[in-house]
């Protein structure tokens, strides 16, 4: 599983972060002085399945790129998406989240569930290195 790191600017999300948790990520994410996950992503759309808090982070640091492991959403079978218990919606597909991160508007926190049937690798990407516009 490749790790690429892309524009902050080219990635779009479809869900609300819960402020709270981006601030004590950030708190972290600064005090360690790396990103230690990368963000998952469609590559053709740029929409971030799993990581809208990670990214959040990006743009409070003043990032320029973020380590993320992109694939292709619909094509790919080991990533599935549903949405969370209680929080409203009945169904969720693939199309859905697409719609939304090309829109204008984001789902509450906690609407979408993405699983993959892999595990994201560890990383140790500096945030030095992710502040930088080209490396």
């Amino acid at each position: 599983m490749k790790v690429e790191l892309v524009a902050i600017e080219w990635l779009r999300a479809h869900e609300e972060t819960r402020p709270r948790k981006v601030r004590e990520l950030a708190k972290i994410t600064k005090k360690w002085g790396c990103y230690t996950k990368p963000l998952l992503v469609d590559r053709k759309s740029g929409a971030i399945l799993d990581g809208h808090h990670r990214h959040a982070v990006g743009h409070i640091l003043n990032l320029s790129r973020l380590p993320v492991v992109l694939f292709d959403y619909f094509e790919d079978d080991s990533i599935t998406v549903e949405p969370w218990p209680n929080c409203g919606l009945e169904t969720l597909s693939k199309q859905d989240i697409i719609d939304m991160s090309i829109s204008d508007e984001l789902y509450p926190p906690k609407t979408s569930r993405h699983t993959t049937s892999w595990k994201s690798p560890p990383i140790a990407e500096s945030l030095e290195r992710l502040a930088k516009l080209n490396d």
